[in-house]
């Protein structure tokens, strides 16, 4: 760390991955006012509403979140298998096979 207290590392997050992680922690663990929320962490109030959306459609369909897939840290991408235990469905091309 650069000599602050740890502390701050968690109140003022600077990298993004982690800043969203904090906000989004506030609101569903800590039960924080999304207003109140997206002011501390320097969002529009409707950024973060659309973030948690995404957060609960993502959970929903069984997504890892970009906090924990191997994406965030530069490896490929993963995908966790919904509770069906079926790969997600890939669109089919359009085009024809030469």
């Amino acid at each position: 760390m650069d000599g602050s207290h740890p502390r701050q590392f968690f109140l003022e997050p600077q990298q993004t991955f982690q800043r969203q992680y904090e906000a989004l922690r506030a609101l569903f663990v800590d039960d924080d006012p999304l207003a109140r929320v997206a002011e501390r962490f320097d969002y529009k109030p409707s950024t973060l509403k659309s973030m948690a959306s995404r957060l609960r459609t993502d959970w929903r369909r069984g997504v890892a979140t970009p906090f924990f897939s191997r994406t965030a840290a530069g490896a490929h991408s993963v995908q966790v298998r919904a509770k069906n235990d079926r790969a997600p469905r890939r669109p089919t091309s359009q085009t024809v096979a030469s």
